[in-house]
């Protein structure tokens, strides 16, 4: 295969992808009305349990009640942000539910049903140490909203070392 035939072919190839994506992320997108998107829910669960990992319950039970309660807090901390930061966030979420985007932004090619904690925690570590700032800003927007909703729930302050504000 000639150089010429390899650089067009992925041009063709991510052109593609982008288009799907797009597409994707037009037809569907991440949050409606201040609800996720059953895509966008089953990512930012995978998300939420990589982040998250070591702090939520061992007992699958558990962990799956924790995960159902910060699906919750996650939607209300996006309620909070301003109206341009959530379509925004809702795009973002659209093309990463979408298996186009997830592969092209995140290198993961499980799907967010199947993608084990460690899978998705090698791709969020891939988007962390990646030299393109969209990867990283995308890396930092998702953990730190994981985070910050986790810790909207003053029961999660003690896993932090925060014993909570103090009497007056």
């Amino acid at each position: 295969m000639q150089r010429r035939t390899l650089l067009r072919l992925s041009l063709g190839a991510g052109a593609v992808i982008a288009v799907a994506g797009t597409g994707a992320a037009l037809w569907a997108p991440g949050l409606s009305a201040g609800k996720l998107s059953p895509g966008a829910r089953t990512m930012v669960n995978a998300i939420s349990s990589a982040v998250l990992d070591g702090l939520l319950p061992a007992a699958p039970e558990a962990r799956a009640l924790a995960l159902q309660a910060q699906l919750g807090r996650f939607e209300l901390t996006v309620a909070n942000l301003p109206p341009a930061t959530r379509k925004e966030l809702s795009d973002l979420l659209a093309l990463l539910s979408s298996a186009a985007g997830r592969w092209s932004l995140m290198s993961l090619h499980t799907p967010w049903e199947t993608a084990s904690v460690a899978e998705v925690s090698a791709a969020l570590e891939m988007m962390r140490m990646s030299s393109m700032d969209t990867r990283q800003q995308i890396y930092h927007a998702l953990r730190d909203l994981t985070t910050a909703s986790w810790f909207s729930d003053a029961a999660h302050w003690a896993q932090m070392g925060y014993p909570g504000p103090r009497a007056l």
